[in-house]
């Protein structure tokens, strides 16, 4: 990942959360890898996906919660009251995050129990075309 796609990475991110000051660094141990994160708290990794000659991104946070409390978590923690968490039709170990009437992305169970989740987001090389 080089420094405009960090960038560029980064912006998406403050928009889609609405978070201003979400930062987005280069991972210290891959080039292909961004760390996540919100003052000192380290969020989450974004990593590349040059799969079938189309460059795209995948980010990963941990949500450290049960699925009673995810929606209120997530807007505490971004400070942002527009995120939703809406179920998913036939689906019962994952639910959908929404900034308003925007898609996020997955937030799935790590466990049977569905005490923490982990929250999967597709970045796609023309998301990032808005940012310049």
């Amino acid at each position: 990942m080089d420094k405009a796609e960090i960038v560029k990475l980064r912006e998406f991110l403050r928009r889609s959360f609405g978070a201003p000051t979400l930062q987005v660094a280069p991972n210290s141990k891959s080039a292909e890898a961004a760390d996540v994160s919100l003052g000192e708290r380290k969020l989450g990794t974004i990593t590349v996906d040059d799969e079938d000659g189309d460059r795209s991104f995948a980010f990963a946070m941990k949500v450290p919660v049960g699925r009673p409390v995810i929606q209120d978590y997530l807007r505490r923690l971004f400070e942002n009251d527009k995120l939703t968490v809406a179920g998913r039709l036939k689906k019962t170990d994952s639910v959908e995050l929404n900034n308003g009437p925007d898609f996020l992305g997955v937030i799935s169970a790590d466990d049977q129990d569905g005490s923490t989740f982990t929250l999967q987001m597709a970045i796609l090389d023309v998301d990032l075309d808005d940012e310049e």
